[in-house]
């Protein structure tokens, strides 16, 4: 006699109901770009704060047993206020490499691990930190434009750029992507220093305690740090000026590091000479004053989204979760002054 379903047999539904949960406090921008679906998992349920009508605060509360670790982006703070709705949570995970979004002080005194995109994206925006360096030097994206707007036929060649190689470059943050930035840089011959909250022992390149010192010891500067209350405006006057007219900076970290009407001041008046930036102070809403200066490279905040990249992040988040939820060691934890 075959055996028939009964009552106490759950359906697939049900079971994801019993499921750990992880709250979403708005989508990350790898959903939409390469789908939820490559961050599902077996072990946890999503639960979505932006797909209900109540209050976020009356929401938490609400499925605050439920709630064992917070996936978050950069947007969506994860603070005081909103962990303390959620006493049962003991881990975020944030897709994002910075965590100026994260209170980590109250993650530390409430026992809440964190686990941040690690080495994931260092690569690729090592590799636009370099790319916005070479274009803002051989003007290629201003030779683009004046190629494509007939001036080449009318006017004759372009203004010539200045070379990479050879040039003393200063990294600002030599982090897991200020490394790979300064490997590439000395592959192309430049020389390279650097400044960080400490000495790493690991390379010999010259360090700086002083952003002002490495500044004026470089012809260009590249932000690699993150965003914190000791880093915002770090790049202020003093920076620029002791960076020069003929010095360039690039910033791949966050726009808050720069301050960024200085900046613009000092390229308008010729105090220095060019910048690449990926970031800005008030995204997306991106100074006008740039769009005129052919001296400068923009790019829209998009240093981390390739498609390798992004499928390397979904794997890490999942497997970040999994190993919180299996009691294993977490992939990518953050530790203090790392």
């Amino acid at each position: 006699m075959g055996v028939s379903n009964t009552n106490s047999d759950k359906t697939q539904e049900e079971e994801q109901q019993d499921l750990p949960k992880v709250v979403l406090l708005r989508p990350p921008p790898a959903f939409s770009l390469i789908g939820e679906e490559s961050f599902a998992s077996n072990k946890f349920q999503f639960l979505k704060t932006y797909d209900s009508q109540l209050p976020l605060d009356q929401f938490l509360s609400t499925h605050s047993h439920s709630i064992k670790a917070i996936l978050s982006s950069a947007g969506a703070p994860v603070n005081a206020d909103i962990l303390q709705l959620l006493p049962e949570v003991g881990l975020v995970v944030t897709t994002s490499a910075g965590l100026n979004h994260v209170d980590i002080p109250e993650c530390r005194r409430r026992g809440i691990k964190i686990a941040n995109a690690g080495h994931v994206y260092s690569d690729d925006v090592a590799d636009l930190a370099v790319g916005l360096l070479i274009d803002v030097l051989r003007k290629v994206s201003a030779s683009d434009r004046y190629v494509r707007q007939g001036l080449w036929a009318d006017k004759g060649n372009y203004l010539h750029g200045s070379k990479l190689g050879g040039k003393r470059t200063g990294i600002v943050g030599l982090g897991n992507i200020g490394y790979e930035v300064a490997k590439r840089l000395e592959a192309f011959g430049c020389v390279v220093s650097y400044n960080s909250r400490k000495k790493k022992p690991y390379v010999s390149y010259p360090f700086y305690h002083n952003v002002c010192e490495l500044a004026a010891n470089c012809d260009a500067l590249i932000i690699c740090c993150g965003l914190s209350d000791e880093t915002r405006h770090m790049i202020n006057k003093p920076v620029l000026s002791a960076l020069g007219k003929e010095g360039f900076i690039v910033n791949i970290g966050r726009g808050d590091i720069i301050d960024e009407k200085e900046m613009v001041s000092c390229l308008m008046r010729g105090e220095i000479a060019g910048a690449g930036l990926d970031v800005f102070e008030n995204e997306p809403n991106v100074r006008k004053e740039f769009f005129a200066m052919d001296n400068v490279v923009l790019s829209p905040h998009r240093a981390v989204f390739t498609p390798e990249s992004l499928k390397d992040l979904s794997q890490l988040v999942v497997g970040n979760l999994e190993a919180f939820l299996t009691n294993e060691p977490l992939l990518s934890e953050y530790v203090d002054n790392e």
